[in-house]
């Protein structure tokens, strides 16, 4: 991705997370379980994990791989926890995984492209 697909990402993804935590917090908190509402919080946290590595990815010109991978997981991620917390469809769990999965790479390229000296 470049730079400034990169800090568009993650400002986009930044915004959704505050207001997908909101939602939660003020329109689901009555509707949802306990456990349910963990889930997408932690959907809203990862997301908000994402976005600001993202941010800060797109200030590094030598960083094209690491954001992709980050992009796709925080989706991958975050949106199965949504859908699983929104509708209960358990199946969803499996698919988490492979969204973190994405996200630990983007972190570890992210790692490995750092520019030297820099």
């Amino acid at each position: 991705m470049t730079p400034t697909r990169t800090l568009r990402s993650g400002a986009i993804l930044a915004a959704l997370a505050v207001a997908l935590g909101a939602f939660a917090a003020h329109g689901l908190k009555p509707r949802l379980d306990a456990a349910m509402l963990a889930n997408f919080e932690t959907g809203a946290r990862y997301q908000m994990y994402a976005a600001l590595a993202l941010l800060a990815l797109g200030t590094q010109p030598a960083q094209r791989r690491a954001p992709g991978f980050l992009l796709a997981g925080a989706i991958i991620f975050s949106g199965s926890l949504y859908v699983l917390a929104l509708t209960g469809v358990k199946a969803l769990g499996a698919v988490t995984p492979i969204g973190g999965a994405l996200m630990i790479a983007g972190f570890v390229l992210a790692a490995l492209d750092v520019k030297k000296g820099g």
